[in-house]
């Protein structure tokens, strides 16, 4: 196995940026959950330009902080947690990676010591 081929059929979409907001990379729930925005064409496409201009200045915000966002959504019925945070290279800024992952609408939470 690869290093990244776990990413590919993972149950959560996966989608990564360079520090400019250009997608450089996606796995297949990605692909799918973005096909009305063009999918996979997306590669290579600025994130920024996907976004309404609140959404976009926020976004870019974070890209220009390095500060990370996580909260939850509901669409068609579906609640999701979204996970966006910086990713690094040798120590290095290089980006952002987004996790999009569907949860139950409960969700047990456990205190552990």
């Amino acid at each position: 196995m690869t290093s990244d081929e776990w990413v590919k059929e993972f149950p959560g979409a996966i989608t990564v940026c360079d520090t400019s907001g250009r997608i450089l990379e996606m796995n297949d729930l990605a692909e799918i959950n973005l096909q009305s925005d063009g999918g996979r064409e997306l590669i290579g496409k600025n994130a920024l330009d996907c976004h309404p201009a609140e959404a976009r200045a926020k976004f870019d915000s974070m890209l220009k902080m390095r500060s990370k966002n996580i909260y939850t959504i509901e669409k068609n019925g579906v609640k999701k947690l979204i996970y966006q945070v910086p990713w690094y290279a040798n120590g290095e800024y290089a980006g952002f990676v987004e996790l999009a992952l569907e949860i139950p609408f409960e969700l047990p939470h456990f205190i552990r010591s």
